[in-house]
């Protein structure tokens, strides 16, 4: 022991002398995530039902409004704000890019993944002495970025503190040119001239020393940042092949698989048992089409993520999930999906639904929370973005705040009071329903039964959105139960009806507009409703 405490101190003296610090007394802590942590288990697959989540002890359900990714890579955007808005609004996750920015454009020109070119964090210095091609220096890739990295673990480290879980993406399509230009892995931004390619080869094995630079940088992350039990990784954000003359989705995929592969080394040797998400690569042409039957069966990833767009296709059925901000509903289409993921044995979750999300008004709002409600309901996890979400609107707005950021707050603490675990599919509970209703539902058979009732109808309807009532028969078993509604938009129950199960039971909904829950819980089963 005391050739310990001889070691300990003269290693001090040496550190301190190396920075000019001896004999002043002034040895500077390291910051909190730089310590070691006792080994944690990560957020995993629940033991019980694998299409759900074990998080500290706790299941989960992966709910989010979540701000466009910037948090790490936009400096003057204060990710601290936005965990806690997004914590009081019971948010479980957010998703953050670590390496890709988004060009701005006239339709849609700011977000917190759209950062101005001085303000733009990557994992690598930028030293030049040559420029960039948005005109600032141009990167060193031998050199990380101290700031990154410090940046990175705050954010970690404020979201694990609030319990959030963090989907750390490590590479995106990069769409085309100009948003190319913008990636420090493209040739003419680095001084190792590394990425000496077009676009759609960003995502391949074409290039070696760039797929170097990439599998490096990946390992670097995961070093970095396996100590964190919230964290989880995506492999390739809307990874897309096809284009004529380069990369097909095969070589996408074939990519995937070795960053993958690296990805899962790096983590075993670092002991590390943290989940792989991700997706089969789409096609572009001759249109596009989404095809994900190798990604829940096969060994990329485990944990299928979706973008619902039209053509996504699983089972030999091509789902029609609403065009790219369309302010299409298409409920059915959700539905339907959920349900045939959830028959598959990964979970599913709707990464980024962005159907509607560019509008910041009632009506976009009001679909997202449909279609939110709806593939919860239906088996599946959810994450729209909201563009409400600013540098200096880090909380949102107040019209957002009020409405879509509270809203999913009531989804969250509605899902999470429920056994969901323990839970199946089982919409026939209900009998019949008013017109223009969609059905989702889930049920723990003989005890706690689910049903989410939204208006279905597109807004080319001219009657989407006024007042439905009718009345609405429940099968339930015999047994006394106690039947309450519950608004999506106040959170709020009404008072219990108790009802005696074993026959048909018929309720009366007076008019509502959008969406309503039914929940019929077994006396003496009952939970208090969330605060």
């Amino acid at each position: 022991m005391g050739d310990r405490v001889i070691m300990a101190k003269w290693l001090s003296a040496l550190i301190c002398a190396g920075l000019g610090l001896a004999g002043t007394g002034l040895l500077f802590a390291p910051p909190l995530w730089a310590k070691e942590t006792p080994a944690v288990a990560p957020i995993s697959l629940h033991p019980q039902n694998p299409k759900y989540f074990l998080f500290r002890g706790k299941p989960l359900v992966l709910v989010a409004a979540t701000e466009h990714y910037g948090s790490v890579i936009n400096r003057p955007f204060n990710f601290d704000r936005y965990l806690k808005n997004a914590a009081a609004n019971k948010q479980t996750l957010t998703r953050t890019f670590l390496l890709f920015r988004e060009q701005q454009t006239s339709r849609n020109p700011s977000s917190p993944c759209k950062p101005e070119s001085p303000d733009f964090i990557t994992p690598y210095l930028r030293t030049g002495p040559r420029k960039a091609l948005d005109g600032e220096p141009a990167y060193d890739l031998d050199r990380w970025n101290p700031e990154y990295f410090e940046r990175l673990h705050r954010f970690l480290s404020r979201a694990s503190k609030l319990g959030i879980v963090v989907e750390l993406t490590f590479f995106s399509n990069t769409f085309g040119d100009s948003v190319w230009a913008l990636n420090p892995l493209r040739a003419e931004n680095n001084r190792q001239r590394v990425g000496k390619v077009e676009w759609p080869d960003y995502t391949s094995l074409r290039n070696k020393p760039l797929v170097e630079r990439q599998l490096a940088y990946a390992k670097k992350i995961i070093r970095e940042t396996s100590r964190y039990d919230n964290v989880y990784y995506e492999i390739c954000n809307e990874p897309g092949g096809g284009v004529k003359g380069h990369a097909t989705t095969a070589d996408v995929d074939a990519w995937q698989t070795e960053v993958a592969r690296v990805v899962r080394a790096e983590l075993e040797r670092r002991h590390s048992r943290h989940l792989v998400f991700g997706s089969q690569a789409f096609g572009y042409a001759p249109k596009f089409r989404q095809k994900l039957d190798d990604a829940f069966s096969g060994r990329l990833v485990d944990v299928v993520n979706v973008h619902p767009l039209p053509d996504t296709s699983l089972g030999g059925r091509a789902f029609q999930m609403g065009n790219f901000m369309s302010k299409e509903l298409r409920l059915a289409e959700v539905r339907d999906f959920c349900l045939a993921a959830h028959q598959r044995r990964k979970p599913t979750v709707l990464d980024e639904d962005n159907c509607a999300s560019l509008y910041r008004d009632d009506t976009g709002w009001t679909i997202h929370r449909k279609r939110a409600w709806t593939a919860i309901l239906s088996g599946a996890h959810y994450d729209y973005i909201d563009f409400s979400i600013t540098v200096g609107s880090e909380a949102g707005t107040g019209a957002s705040r009020r409405k879509i950021r509270r809203w999913m707050r009531h989804l969250s603490e509605f899902i999470h009071s429920f056994d969901f675990v323990h839970a199946k599919s089982l919409p026939q509970w209900i009998e019949r329903k008013p017109a223009g209703l969609l059905t989702t539902g889930l049920a723990i058979d003989g005890k706690d039964y689910i049903a989410y009732l939204a208006d279905a109808r597109e807004l080319s309807d001219p009657a989407a959105g006024k007042p439905i009532s009718g009345k609405v028969p429940l099968t339930l078993p015999a047994g006394r139960f106690t039947v309450r509604l519950y608004s999506p938009t106040t959170g709020q129950y009404s008072p219990a009806v108790a009802v005696e199960g074993g026959k048909t039971v018929t309720i009366e909904l007076l008019p509502f507009r959008h969406d309503v829950v039914i929940r019929a819980t077994r006396s003496g089963d009952e939970e208090q409703p969330p605060p």
